[in-house]
């Protein structure tokens, strides 16, 4: 079968390339120098389709000629055996190499092809295009052969060191937060159904739930002051519209002019004291929210990071308390040892977290006071003078607490003022 097809090769290239025999020549250099063994099966295939050809054209007997003088060049019988049996690929093509230079441009050591040498031997005139390709199991590297400290072996192979190492310390990092989340889970439904002790501060669980209970009362306090702003800003602009309404009147119904002028003299003015007012309702819900949903709601995420320690550590004080009840054996002392050192882990974790919320929890109660004691007198004295009709005393409130009314009609600042 490989002769069959080895001469089939030889006749379509022998066809197409009648004229330039180099080429098939390359053909069979190139077959040969990666199975030496081949290059007796290519002349017996040759030779057998040659006969079955009914005429021998002048070409034919150029290229037996150059075939002949490549087979006396190249490798005898004995040492193709003896490569093929004992040699590596290394050694059968240095051989080859050797056998049949003229036919090759020049290479170097590391078996590259030199450009300088390529067409210098004595067939270069009669050979246009010749290489010295590597052997077929020979490992190309991708890179140069001396980084090896660059993840790379000897023989080419890619050793990715920072990758493992990226990968071990993610997977080390999962395997913890698997660890913590299973133990605090288990901790949190043990306690649950009342088969795990608890830490218990009772002072803090106190003060933690008023704190959450105040949150409560004042985002109420806050929902129905954005409900009063909301519900007053549109009776302003009720108003805005009747005095419009008035003044359109006061102009058609001379015999009315007098009593359309003074409602619409009061509409206005009760717009303007009520833009005041909106402008003092909506400080105080600004005040409150912030008061609300960010300060108090700080302060809630400490405690829970504080919850959340409290039950990783109670989870190891179980683990380390049953561990050291049990029997000390050899095989448990490891594991005794490397749960004692997480729950004292754990256990300054949860003492600097009580530590913070006892400070964050301070800190908020004086912050709250001093905020609404503000606040609360902002809104006694704006809704006490607007309702009483004080228009002084409601303009003098703003200025008493730095309130910038936003006119519909005032021109922006320029960027300089800003």
């Amino acid at each position: 079968m490989l002769v069959v097809l080895l001469g089939t090769i030889l006749r379509v290239y022998r066809s197409i390339y009648r004229s330039r025999p180099e080429f098939i020549l390359s053909a069979v250099v190139v077959v040969c120098y990666h199975c030496p063994l081949t290059l007796i099966f290519t002349v017996h295939a040759y030779t057998m389709t040659d006969l079955r050809t009914s005429s021998i054209s002048p070409d034919d007997d150029n290229f037996e000629r150059d075939l002949q003088e490549m087979l006396e060049d190249g490798p005898n019988l004995n040492e193709i055996t003896s490569n093929v049996q004992g040699g590596t690929p290394q050694s059968v093509s240095a051989t080859f190499v050797e056998k049949v230079g003229p036919f090759s441009a020049g290479t170097s050591s590391s078996g590259t092809t030199s450009a300088n040498n390529y067409g210098s031997g004595p067939s270069g005139s009669r050979l246009t295009r010749s290489y010295t390709l590597p052997p077929a199991t020979s490992n190309v590297p991708l890179s140069n052969s001396g980084s090896h400290s660059s993840g790379r072996s000897p023989n080419g192979d890619f050793i990715p060191k920072s990758v493992s190492l990226n990968a071990q310390s993610k997977i080390e990092t999962l395997k913890e937060w698997s660890v913590n989340t299973f133990k605090t889970t288990k901790q949190f439904i043990s306690e649950r159904i009342g088969k795990a002790t608890k830490t218990v501060d009772v002072e803090m669980e106190t003060s933690i739930e008023a704190l959450r209970e105040t949150q409560r009362k004042y985002a109420n306090i806050l929902r129905l002051a954005r409900a009063m702003t909301s519900h007053f800003y549109n009776v302003v602009q009720t108003q805005k519209a009747l005095g419009e309404g008035f003044s359109e009147l006061a102009q058609k119904s001379p015999e009315l002019q007098e009593e359309f002028i003074y409602n619409c003299e009061t509409q206005r003015t009760l717009v303007k004291n009520g833009e005041i007012l909106l402008g003092a309702l909506n400080f105080f819900t600004s005040s409150v929210n912030t008061l609300c949903h960010k300060t108090m709601e700080d302060t809630l995420l400490t405690v829970k990071h504080y919850e959340m320690a409290r039950l990783q550590f109670d989870a190891y004080r179980a683990d380390y308390e049953s561990l050291e009840s049990g029997p000390r054996e050899a095989a448990t002392q490891l594991k005794l040892e490397e749960t004692k050192r997480k729950y004292e882990e754990h256990k300054v974790k949860f003492d600097r977290l009580r530590s913070d919320v006892q400070i964050k929890l301070r800190f908020l109660d004086e912050n709250r006071i001093k905020v609404m004691h503000k606040q609360l007198l902002l809104f006694h004295n704006a809704v006490s003078a607007y309702f009483s009709g004080n228009a002084s005393a409601l303009e003098a409130t703003l200025k008493q607490f730095n309130i910038q009314l936003k006119r519909p009609n005032a021109e922006k600042p320029s960027w300089i003022e800003s």
